[in-house]
């Protein structure tokens, strides 16, 4: 057998609703740690006393019982089970694993017995239900009768409100009242709150802002009240989940937050986190109301009787003693503007979100915590208005999700490789970790990191700059490329009477008329642009290859010898977060270690202009220069030539009769129709038929269409 035997899927009972989560025994103790708060309970080995195996509604349950009183139960395993339970008790805890029977018939008289923090319900010395007297928040007295009130819980839909016991009169003993005993057995143990005595210290005015108001804090040995002038608020501190001590983004407040589970309730909300904010400035004189030797005794150190320093500093100090829980602060993390923090929204308030060593939590309206073991994957969502910001989805196991929006652009790189050092599991990392299949593989090196939000950013720029551009790219391109273009479609419509009349007479007897309608359409549609005058374009300076190669500046050899050091020193760094640390670097550089590069720079800059010397003197450089005048000549000769024969035709045709436009575009388009229907019946006519189609005049043409 294992040093460890370790449950999944484990109920504990919490204020009358079952939480589920896992359970482990080991040599030392028994922990138990809650799926839904992440709360560790734990049980040292050497105070066990007692173990009970019991059939329970979730199937076996044990119940364990310590030496100092306190009764745990534990629900949700399974028969097979009990073998191998019982073996590890004794051979690691010396404690034998005895079954229990439960009665079950039903019946409504018995016997209570109450042993430490439990009321038993037993019938024929068989417990019929057990009654966990920390979960009584009221004890009520009658004649003969005793009510009990118990905390309730928004976690279950059915809960228990109250228990009446009828407790019959004693003959025997009439000196105590049975009912008055019983009360007190139950108050005794019950987690009643009652503000009796003096409280530890007094804070006056704290602005708490959930709940929103002021409130006068008072510090008691088990519990902390919160008086307003609306609302009081009593919190036990067994309550008391976790603290955390949080800096504003301003740097001059603080946040002190208490997570509570149950919450705090008015009416029908619920407070699940109580915060405090305070200014860094505002200070106090604290005294205690014990004496020395009492909170040495009590406190070990942790608090002293007179104490003095920052608000803050002394509510999170008493705090921390009392509730004896550790306060969370934020780690390493720095965002863009140096704070330990980011601005965005959650819902439709605005807040600030704090990466915390081991989750996260927004504060304030309404605080989330969201531990890094109950996240499942996170996501980088580009913002819904605007480009500048970018929204952090986070989606639980549980399958809930979570997105804060509205976060600045320039803290995405802070808070993704934050995400990244934590090996949180990244939705949109990209194609190449989807290729590989591994999504909690996480590589350090800039190439394997895949930027999917600053992609999509750097293609919307693009898509944008293009259509800004694109007439006038439009333009540039058909001069460079081919000058004379548009003058030559000009041309070709002018010129392209032969073979418009003779597709005018074979199409139409070969095409509907329905689809002619459609081209002619199409064709309307279409405008001939009119050529406008540009202006003359400056001769783009074309690059000589075979020339010396420009010489890189001072900044740009010492960047080239500085670039691996700096990734060392900064593991998981991204490429333009190198280049911003390397001018960071730069500029801190003393006078003397920029003089030596310097100095390089300007011995890289002589040999260049020594090397473009005797480049020119051989020639280079000048061989390409009439070639391209040559060939721009030409082209310039073409270009005039074509538009030259352009203009002949259009006067020939002038002189002939008038064309419209739709007659120019309707018999070109059965033209280039009818050459690619009837290639083969064109090839067999005569000469004759193709000489009387040029003669055709225009207007019978038309009359025939």
């Amino acid at each position: 057998m294992g040093d460890t035997l370790e449950f999944n899927d484990i109920f504990h009972e919490v204020r009358g609703s079952w939480s589920d989560g896992r359970l482990r025994f080991s040599k030392q103790n028994v922990v138990y740690k809650s799926s839904k708060t992440g709360k560790v309970d734990s049980i040292v080995a050497a105070d066990l006393n007692q173990a009970q195996w019991r059939r329970v509604c979730l199937g076996h349950g044990i119940k364990l019982g310590t030496s100092t009183g306190h009764v745990y139960k534990y629900d949700g395993f399974k028969d097979t089970d009990f073998e191998k339970i019982s073996e590890f008790f004794k051979a690691n805890y010396k404690v034998e694993l005895t079954e229990k029977e439960m009665c079950v018939k039903g019946w409504n008289w018995g016997t209570a017995k109450f042993s430490g923090p439990l009321l038993s319900f037993d019938i024929n010395d068989n417990t019929a239900f057990e009654i966990p007297l920390s979960n009584v928040s009221q004890c009520a007295t009658g004649k003969n009768e005793v009510t009990l009130e118990f905390h309730q819980t928004d976690e279950t839909e059915v809960s228990l409100m109250e228990v009446r016991f009828y407790v019959p009169p004693n003959q025997s003993d009439e000196r105590q009242d049975p009912v008055e005993a019983f009360a007190q057995n139950v108050l005794s143990k019950a987690d009643v709150i009652q503000a009796t005595g003096d409280a530890v210290c007094i804070f006056k005015e704290l602005q708490c802002l959930t709940p929103r108001g002021r409130y006068d804090i008072r510090i008691y040995p088990t519990f902390l009240h919160l008086h307003g002038k609306t609302f009081d608020y009593k919190i036990p501190y067994t309550t008391v989940l976790r603290l955390f001590l949080l800096p504003h983004k301003d740097q001059r407040q603080m946040f002190f937050v208490i997570s509570l589970d149950p919450p705090i309730k008015q009416g029908q909300t619920r407070y699940h986190f109580l915060i405090l904010l305070f200014s860094k400035e505002e200070d106090i004189n604290l005294t205690l109301n014990m004496n020395e030797e009492d909170v040495e005794r009590k406190f070990e150190g942790k608090l002293s009787k007179n104490m003095s320093g920052s608000l803050y500093e002394m509510v999170s100090r008493v705090m921390k003693a009392l509730v004896n829980r550790k306060i969370t602060v934020p780690g390493n993390f720095q965002g863009h503007s140096g704070a330990q923090c980011i601005t965005c929204s959650y819902k439709t308030s605005s807040g600030l979100l704090y990466p915390l060593e081991r989750g996260f939590i927004y504060v304030h309206k309404p605080p989330v915590h969201l531990r890094f073991e109950e996240i499942s994957c996170v996501n980088f969502a580009r913002g819904t208005t605007t480009t500048r910001s970018f929204d952090f989805e986070i989606e639980t196991k549980q399958g809930n999700q979570f997105t804060f929006s509205s976060i600045e652009r320039e803290e995405y790189g802070k808070l993704f490789d934050f995400v990244n050092a934590k090996k949180l599991n990244i939705k949109n990392r990209g194609f190449k970790e989807g290729m590989k299949g591994k999504t909690d593989n996480y590589s350090d090196s800039d190439e394997d990191q895949h930027d999917a939000y600053l992609e999509r950013m750097k293609a919307e720029g693009k898509i944008r700059e293009e259509g800004n551009d694109s007439d006038d790219s439009d333009e540039e391109s058909d001069e460079s490329f081919n000058p004379g273009e548009e003058d030559d479609d000009i041309a070709e419509e002018y010129d392209s009477k032969a073979s418009a009349s003779e597709s005018s007479d074979e199409g139409s007897g070969s095409e509907d008329e329905s689809a002619k309608k459609k081209k002619e359409k199409k064709k309307e549609k279409k405008v001939v642009k009119e050529k406008k005058e540009r202006k003359p374009r400056k001769e783009k300076k074309q690059k000589d290859k075979g020339g010396p190669k420009r010489p890189m500046s001072a900044y740009m050899l010492w960047l080239n010898s500085s670039r691996e050091r700096i990734k060392s020193e900064n593991p998981g760094i991204s490429i333009t977060e190198i280049s911003k640390k390397a001018g960071e670097m730069w500029r801190q550089l003393g006078k003397e270690e920029k003089e030596e590069w310097e100095t390089k720079a300007g011995e890289a800059k002589r040999q260049y202009d020594k090397a473009k010397k005797e480049y020119k003197e051989s020639g280079g450089g000048e061989s390409s220069t009439p070639k391209r005048e040559k060939k721009k000549a030409g082209k310039k000769e073409e270009r005039k030539r074509k538009s030259g024969g352009g203009d002949k035709e259009r006067e020939r045709a002038g002189n002939d009769s008038f064309k419209s436009k739709e007659f120019i575009e309707t018999s070109e388009e059965s033209s280039s129709e009818s050459d690619h229907k009837s290639k083969s019946k064109r090839k067999k006519e005569s000469e004759d038929e193709e000489e009387e189609a040029v003669s055709t005049p225009p207007s019978s043409d038309n009359e025939s269409n």
